[in-house]
């Protein structure tokens, strides 16, 4: 590879794309193989081109474009497409609605080797078909094949990423409370919970109101359970009051209860526990007065077949308290804002 100026560089094929930024526009002006000729000299000048790179590189380089395809094959997956390669780069496009696993330990590994960059959308995200997910290059012209071999090697057997489809659920909801259960009050629960639900392929199998009795809500819960249920949803009772029932309720009928109180609010006191993976979530009622809590956060997950750890609602602390921006006139832009990342 060697640097030759413009003037001399006509009838010579370019070894990289030139890039022109103009206003509203920034692309490539001049693609990888284009023969200069001597009407492209004025132009490259303009673009600020006094040298290109001509001739074939040392055999221990990579060209910025083999390179890109090379870092593309660690990330494919199914439900997904690459575009066709820009300026040395390579973007990643989801070919489905779906939630965005991210392993950020390879993640890291990966940047952490030189020239390679490797940038994703955020771990648990909600995407929608067509959206870029990931893009990948390196930042010089050339790097040294040791660079994606070791980039490679470190990868082999491991998924940078999984674009996951929402699988159909069968959900049972479970309402508690002696005011709704006596007629005191409206339920407000369940109009909010169809309204979520609606973003996922689901069919609620059956609804039922529970006093704050133990033994009704467990009877209710296998109720909807033996209609084929297999996400239950219960909604009130998860204060510290002595009249509230439902976390003893879900752990008599034998569900492993992951946490009992989140790091995070709107939400704090939300409740998540499976049974042979089957998973079961106590809402508080912040869910009915607030538009985005703690279940907002949790619900892709579930419906996308991945198991919640305690580990990822305690990394919900880290951006989990909502700036509640309709409150202060602003409009809400969840998913894409901070709000209970993990």
């Amino acid at each position: 590879m060697r640097k030759v100026r413009i003037e001399d560089a006509i009838g010579l094929p370019l070894l990289h794309d030139v890039t022109q930024i103009t206003e509203g526009f920034k692309g490539a002006r001049f693609k990888r193989g284009h023969v200069i000729t001597r009407d492209d000299v004025s132009t490259l000048l303009d673009m600020g081109k006094k040298c290109v790179y001509i001739s074939d590189p040392d055999d221990n380089l990579v060209h910025e474009e083999a390179a890109a395809i090379r870092l593309s094959r660690l990330a494919r997956t199914d439900r997904t497409h690459f575009g066709e390669i820009s300026e040395g780069k390579i973007v990643q496009f989801a070919d489905a609605d779906g939630f965005l696993e991210i392993d950020i330990e390879l993640l890291n590994m990966l940047n952490s080797i030189q020239d390679v960059t490797i940038c994703t959308q955020r771990n648990h995200m909600r995407v929608k078909k067509g959206e870029r997910i990931a893009s990948m290059r390196i930042v010089p012209l050339w790097t040294d094949e040791k660079n994606l071999a070791k980039a490679e090697e470190i990868a082999k057997g491991r998924r940078l990423l999984v674009l996951h489809e929402y699988e159909h659920r069968k959900v049972g909801i479970v309402i508690t409370g002696s005011e709704v259960f006596s007629g005191r009050i409206e339920d407000k629960f369940q109009p909010v919970l169809k309204h979520k639900l609606a973003t996922f392929p689901h069919e609620v199998v059956g609804a039922r109101i529970c006093d704050d009795d133990e033994r009704m809500i467990t009877e209710a819960c296998n109720d909807l359970i033996g209609n084929g249920a297999d996400l239950l949803l219960l909604t009130g009772g998860m204060s510290v009051d002595a009249d509230d029932v439902t976390t003893e309720a879900v752990r008599s009928l034998g569900f492993d209860i992951v946490t009992h109180g989140v790091p995070c609010q709107p939400g704090n006191m939300t409740l998540l526990a499976y049974k042979d993976g089957m998973p079961a979530v106590g809402i508080p009622s912040a869910a009915i007065s607030r538009p985005v809590t703690v279940l907002d956060v949790i619900l892709p997950s579930l419906f996308a077949g991945i198991q919640i750890s305690r580990n990822d609602m305690i990394a919900m602390a880290n951006g989990g308290l909502c700036d509640m921006c309709d409150k202060n006139g602003a409009q809400c832009h969840f998913p894409n804002c901070h709000f209970g990342n993990y």
